[in-house]
């Protein structure tokens, strides 16, 4: 059995690209007539031809689900977690996503994709999204993390969830010792 999960490009992540798109032209534009056609013009407009084809590689297509393993795939790159090696899978909300920072991947051209650094937890994670809503993290029993996003998140995280349950996320027992602590110390 096999389940297919499809990226949808937001307005916003469009609107990023058209930006995106037009500053490279812009800056293209301004050094060939500044620098009338010469070496480093030349050098730019190769370089940002380049940068824009690596990104497009790797922008998300399509999340497919078989029964042995999750399959996350681009247009030339597919990344591959298999099901017995999932540890949990939640949904995680837009605003635990603002702490992440591209290191290596794109961010607002067709989508935000690539390695990224979660400044709350100091840690190196992949993430594969089309939106900045809809996110779901799967963690692995080798602690990565991946985040994706699809339209049909919830589905996504029924479909995946390990038989035993998923394993405690550390943030949420913070958060649970954290609220007792505050009612402990509230004044009855």
């Amino acid at each position: 059995m096999q389940s297919v999960y499809k990226y949808r490009f937001s307005r916003t992540t469009l609107y990023w690209t058209v930006v995106y798109l037009a500053a490279f032209g812009l800056l293209g534009w301004l050094l060939y007539h500044l620098y009338e056609g010469g070496y480093l013009s030349a050098w730019f407009t190769s370089f940002i031809v380049a940068l824009v084809a690596l990104m497009a590689l790797s922008i998300p297509r399509r999340i497919v689900v078989t029964d042995d393993r999750v399959e996350v795939r681009c247009l030339l790159d597919i990344t591959e977690i298999r099901r017995d090696e999932i540890a949990s899978v939640r949904r995680v909300e837009p605003r635990r996503m603002k702490w992440f920072v591209p290191i290596f991947g794109g961010f607002g051209f067709f989508g935000y994709y690539g390695h990224f650094l979660d400044l709350r937890r100091f840690d190196r994670v992949k993430l594969y999204a089309s939106e900045w809503k809809n996110f779901v993290e799967i963690t692995d029993i080798y602690e990565d993390r991946l985040f994706v996003s699809c339209t049909e998140a919830d589905r996504l995280v029924a479909e995946l969830t390990p038989p035993g349950g998923n394993r405690p996320d550390e943030e949420e027992e913070d958060e649970e010792e954290e609220a007792e602590e505050a009612a402990a110390s509230r004044p009855k």
